[in-house]
């Protein structure tokens, strides 16, 4: 599978081109110009701002469709819930083209709800490459999202965790930081610890 990594900037999260899907939103639309013509559908992870900041821009510009959790899809019109007033901005409502759940497959990625950071995080993994799109559930070198975020929730990102550890991922494409491209389930199961010892 061939990724192709959009590092966002400052406080932005990361972007991710995967085959024709755009994985989260927050990066500037010139950043993602060069594949405009490959891109028919944007996965937003989860609806904080940092994620989906130009997701109408970017739509327009490739034509494509907005996909998110059917749990986050409030947020996307709700400023409490994205968070936009942290980062001193105002973001118009974003109206989601299709809703996703547990199970469901974008190409060949398949969504897996992992509510903690908010109630619709979703993480997009592709079994057959062992390759984990983690948003702001998990991070490498062992860290996790922010549970203390209106609509958090700590037990929850706990049980997300202990989902992801049990699956075999070799790559790890995180909202921020930088990716993991061999023996990334150790990061995770580090998360899980950290989580385990700093919380309980």
């Amino acid at each position: 599978m061939e990724v192709q990594w959009i590092p966002g900037e400052q406080v932005f999260a990361n972007a991710y081109v995967c085959g024709s899907v755009l994985i989260d939103a927050g990066v500037f639309p010139m950043a993602v110009e060069p594949h405009r013509d490959r891109i028919d559908t944007i996965v937003l992870t989860h609806c904080h701002f940092d994620h989906i900041a130009h997701a109408a821009e970017i739509a327009h510009m490739c034509n494509a469709e907005i996909v998110i959790h059917r749990d986050d899809a409030p947020g996307l019109s709700d400023e409490r819930r994205n968070l936009s007033v942290l980062f001193g901005a105002r973001l118009p409502a974003i109206v989601p083209d299709t809703i996703v759940g547990e199970g469901d497959r974008i190409g060949d990625l398949e969504v897996i709800h992992t509510p903690g950071h908010t109630p619709g995080s979703i993480c997009l993994y592709d079994r057959e490459q062992a390759v984990l799109f983690s948003g702001d559930t998990v991070f490498a070198g062992g860290g996790f999202g922010r549970f203390d975020f209106p609509y958090g929730n700590m037990h929850a990102l706990r049980t997300s965790l202990e989902k992801l550890a049990a699956l075999e991922v070799e790559e790890l494409y995180p909202g921020h930081g930088e990716p993991v491209t061999e023996n990334a389930g150790r990061h995770i199961e580090a998360a899980l610890r950290v989580l385990g010892q700093t919380y309980g």
